[in-house]
């Protein structure tokens, strides 16, 4: 990189007030910090990762405006302990937050009170935070999102809301801060309409705002007038999940549509990903056949695996970031990123204390990569724990990637070795030809994995998950 180009990318990234000569009266307004969550989408299923089928020019934008990283995970192939992990910028593993409360654990758990947000942290930065859709920490008083670092809630304890019900004509268990409301919309509708309220209303002061929709998430529900769209599909079920995709672009494109109005592109970070790689279901053996119940017909190509697996297919997921003036348009990044490097990239930008941004963080702040400051790759490595369904340890999952590298344990199967960096299928297993890369990288696993904490949900849940009593 030349002096010149050097110092320019420095530019690009600095601090809003030293980006501009202002008046120290008036010092400039911090940038804006939006993270849209898709649930369940798999890495093959935007129009800017290849598909042939799914409508998403909105989503595509992102991208087109930004940077696409070939290369992006999230921390678990669940929706639980993935969205831990993305809110606290921590590996969820550290909290015993492994996976999905089962039906014993779910009425009291919830992500621990010693883990501080990603809300907490812009929060006490000087932002306004908000908090919409599908929550799925907790539901429980002590973990529900207005109390975990968001001023402002909109949302679902547990997702999987669409439709209003035919009963009562609202949609079930939405809230608004502590309260339930009676809402009548489409759930991705409404949550789009109150993203862009919060933008509207928040438009001068400096803002963080989670908006996590639910499609394309089982239950299979779409809009008379987006099926229509999708009427040339002959499979019902992949007619559906286009369907709610096209609402999902829509929407987003409602909330991309508020920035521009109110002049807020060049200062708002917008990440847009998944929360973990498609459930792609078995073969349908007619057009017509009956949904199977948690699937949604995306697809992970050209990735292996589905969701629940550590496989590429389970963890690999779209991962989209624009900052318009500061990433360039249109580019790639293909090292390795992961969601729990959002939560430092964010406060990066806020202008948090170093200590603040380094204080038990696992992430990484990746805006000098993807502006082109620094080259290379952000994470020496990345590591995964799923050890999930609790009962079942021949069943529990896990894997390292370290440069072009990647070791898993998926289950029954015996470590296998990959260069993912060039075999992103996970085709070809190259453990006995590298087994001095076997051990080495299952040795720095194991060290990584003593300093977590041991499953919380496949045991009485202890005293971590309640607050600390009051002194």
């Amino acid at each position: 990189m030349t002096p010149s180009l050097k110092i320019y990318s420095m530019l690009l990234v600095a601090p809003l007030a030293a980006l501009h000569a202002a008046d120290p009266a008036t010092p400039a307004k911090k940038t804006n910090v939006i993270i849209l969550l898709a649930d369940d989408l798999g890495y093959a299923d935007l129009g800017c990762q290849g598909s042939k089928e799914v409508v998403s020019p909105n989503i595509d934008s992102i991208a087109a405006n930004g940077v696409r990283c070939t290369a992006g995970y999230v921390t678990a192939p669940q929706c639980c302990p993935s969205r831990a992990g993305l809110l606290t910028g921590r590996y969820q593993n550290r909290f015993g937050f492994e996976a999905n409360p089962g039906p014993a654990a779910e009425p009291t758990a919830g992500l621990p009170v010693s883990e501080r947000t990603i809300g907490d942290r812009m929060k006490a930065s000087g932002y306004v935070t908000g908090m919409i859709g599908k929550w799925h920490l907790g539901r429980t008083e002590e973990f529900r999102p207005y109390n975990r670092g968001f001023d402002e809630t909109f949302w679902s304890p547990n997702g999987g809301v669409l439709f209003p019900q035919k009963k009562t004509g609202s949609l079930k268990d939405i809230f608004r801060g502590p309260n339930p409301v009676q809402e009548p919309e489409y759930s991705t509708d409404a949550f789009a309409r109150e993203a862009v309220s919060f933008i509207d209303r928040h438009q001068n002061a400096p803002f963080f705002l989670y908006v996590a929709f639910v499609p394309p998430h089982w239950p299979m529900e779409a809009k008379p007038e987006d099926l229509a769209k999708f009427s040339h599909i002959p499979d019902l079920h992949r007619r559906t999940m286009l369907a709610m995709m096209a609402s999902l672009d829509d929407n987003v494109g409602r909330v991309l549509n508020k920035l521009r109005e109110t002049k807020l592109e060049e200062n708002t970070l917008v990440f847009f990903l998944s929360d973990n790689g498609g459930p792609t279901g078995k073969a349908r053996p007619q057009p017509d056949a009956d949904f199977e119940y948690g699937q949604n017909t995306s697809k992970n190509d050209p990735c292996r695996g589905v969701k629940g697996q550590v496989l590429e297919g389970g963890i690999r997921i779209p991962f989209l970031a624009q900052w318009k003036g500061h990433i360039p348009a249109g580019s790639t990044y293909d090292k390795p990123v992961i969601s729990i490097d959002i939560t430092p990239t964010a406060l990066s930008i806020a202008g948090a204390e170093k200590s603040a941004i380094g204080s038990g963080l696992d992430g990484t702040n990746i805006l000098p990569y993807l502006t082109g400051i620094k080259t290379g790759e952000a994470h020496d490595s990345l590591f995964w724990r799923f050890r999930f369904p609790p009962g079942r340890p021949d069943l529990h999952r896990w894997a390292i990637r370290k440069g072009d590298w990647k070791l898993v344990k998926d289950g029954e199967n015996k470590p296998a070795l990959y260069r993912v960096s060039t075999d992103i299928s996970e085709s070809k297993d190259l453990s006995a030809e590298k087994p001095e890369v076997v051990a080495s990288l299952s040795e720095e696993w194991k060290r990584w994995d003593a300093e977590n904490k041991e499953p919380l949900w496949d045991r009485p849940l202890k005293n971590e998950l309640k607050p600390a009593p009051a002194k």
